[in-house]
């Protein structure tokens, strides 16, 4: 490293160091916002039930709310999978292929975890109780025979209908409480689904590391996007599968996060067309085209920014900010203090398909310290402190600072942890189900509409008692145990699908 560049950093770290001994000193304006949520506990008691008679009535009836929710979007959504081409020979079909998808769809609504679970448990699910929730499903298949129709069909177009359905909610004014400014909020990240040490399929991507770095790992990789809206609730959006296809078109690189981005990119511009939306994504796309893409489609993003991302870009912002003592403002959120410092129209230069472009960018650093009680290790209260930074598609201003960082930037995160959920919370992310290529890309997208299910019904208002009480993974249990216990009332269930009644989510987080 060169000393100039030494200087640099070091300047740059003493006025970091400067700007947090001030928030401790309060030597800023503050400002104070909403308090900070934070995450509700599930209550530790006992079964209120006072007798079994009491336990049968609070089953069916959660049954009969859960079913009100289910077939708000079921039947439309197996409609439009019914229109999926079915390539079996007609007299040889025993099932439906609304019925086989219906199947898959509700292995992962129950969150059962592989095919031969799937096997054991659907047969102990009172079917009589399932068919009164979803009388679609007709028989009950066997999971291998669903195994073998995801391996013929197009199965691109069950995420499809998922999308489908999410515009239909849309049209229906679902989420129209719950925007950001007005904006749709999606998150973007990508994912590893899982490895393995030999090669099953052309199609899966290779690397080399750890120990035996000569010897190749095979791997899915995925980038996923999610929609975020203000109460917290995260849905599942459109899943791109990282191939290496192009190699076989003597391409010399394999398929990257970057590049599935771009096809991301057509396939959210068709899903939105006509709204407002704003891409949060991490600090792998701070680079211009990334951006001149989301300009192209008036896109609004925060993209995390990092020292060595955009080098001049972050020199420039830094050295701006030293200048413009106006532009920062500290702000007390909860128990946190931040001070947000920003600098706007800083120019950007690179070069892409041997063209020099240009752009102006919006930078803003938010420093954050609060208090941290050890109570599990030394009780003692620690004082803890981090940085953020983002490049954002509007100027900063006062008005817009602590909206566009915390309530838009931050949220990024929240695709992390959908990822994590969908790994460790029943839905079995990294479970491949088949090495069929084309029926493993169609058990994710089932799995990703029966998580889209499963949120939805979780934040309904009707369920939301039973959700507080119970945690979601405990009302999917609750289910599952209510479905497969006595016969219920099949006559109310069905009367609660048919019923006519108003289907709202949750207002608060």
């Amino acid at each position: 490293m060169s000393r100039s560049k030494e200087v640099i950093l070091q300047k740059q770290q003493e006025w970091g160091d400067k700007i947090l001994e001030q928030l401790r000193n309060s030597k800023a304006i503050r400002v104070n916002y909403e308090e900070r949520e934070k995450k509700k506990a599930i209550p530790n008691r006992l079964n209120m039930a006072e007798s079994a008679e009491e336990e049968i009535k609070d089953k069916q009836e959660t049954i009969e709310r859960a079913t009100i929710v289910y077939r708000q979007m079921l039947p439309s959504l197996l409609k439009k999978l019914s229109r999926i081409k079915d390539p079996r020979k007609p007299g040889k079909i025993k099932h439906k292929m609304t019925v086989l998808i219906l199947y898959g769809i509700l292995m992962f609504v129950y969150q059962i975890g592989s095919r031969r679970k799937v096997n054991q448990t659907m047969t102990r699910i009172r079917f009589e109780n399932l068919q009164a929730m979803f009388p679609e499903l007709e028989t009950l298949p066997h999971a291998d025979t669903l195994a073998r129709l995801l391996e013929v069909i197009e199965v691109s177009e069950i995420q499809e209908c998922m999308i489908e359905l999410l515009k239909d909610l849309i049209r229906r004014k679902k989420f129209r409480n719950f925007l950001h400014n007005k904006n749709y909020l999606i998150a973007i990240d990508g994912t590893q689904k899982f490895y393995r040490q030999y090669q099953w399929d052309e199609k899966c991507l290779t690397r080399h590391v750890g120990k035996e770095a000569d010897i190749p790992q095979y791997y899915v990789y995925v980038l996923e996007s999610v929609l975020i809206l203000n109460n917290g609730i995260t849905l599942p959006l459109v899943s791109i599968f990282l191939k290496n296809e192009d190699l076989d078109k003597a391409q010399t690189k394999q398929d990257c996060e970057l590049k599935a981005f771009y096809r991301m990119a057509k396939k959210l511009k068709q899903l939105f067309r006509n709204s407002k939306i704003t891409v949060v994504v991490d600090g792998l796309y701070a680079c211009g085209p990334v951006i001149e893409t989301c300009r192209k489609n008036k896109w609004g993003y925060m993209i995390v920014l990092k020292e060595d991302a955009m080098k001049t870009v972050w020199q420039e912002a830094i050295s701006l900010m030293k200048f413009i003592p106006e532009n920062r403002l500290k702000v007390k959120w909860g128990d946190r203090d931040q001070v947000y410092f920003w600098a706007n129209e800083i120019d950007y230069e690179y070069n892409y398909n041997n063209k020099i472009h240009n752009l102006k960018l919006h930078v803003v650093i938010c420093y954050e310290t609060w208090r941290e009680n050890h109570s599990r290790s030394t009780g003692e209260l620690e004082e803890k402190q981090t940085r953020y930074a983002w490049i954002s598609s509007k100027p900063l201003n006062e008005t817009n600072v602590f909206t566009r960082c915390t309530k838009m930037g931050r949220y990024r995160w929240k695709i992390e942890n959908n990822i994590l959920t969908e790994k460790h919370q029943g839905y079995d992310y990294e479970h491949c189900y088949s090495y069929i290529w084309n029926a493993m890309e169609g058990y994710h997208y089932l799995m990703k509409i029966g998580r889209f299910l499963n949120v939805l019904a979780a934040n309904s208002e009707l369920l939301a008692e039973k959700v507080n009480e119970l945690g979601i993974r405990g009302f999917i249990a609750f289910l599952n145990e209510a479905c497969g216990g006595i016969l219920l009332d099949k006559d109310k269930i069905q009367k609660a699908a048919n019923k006519r009644q108003q289907w709202r989510l949750v207002y608060a987080a």
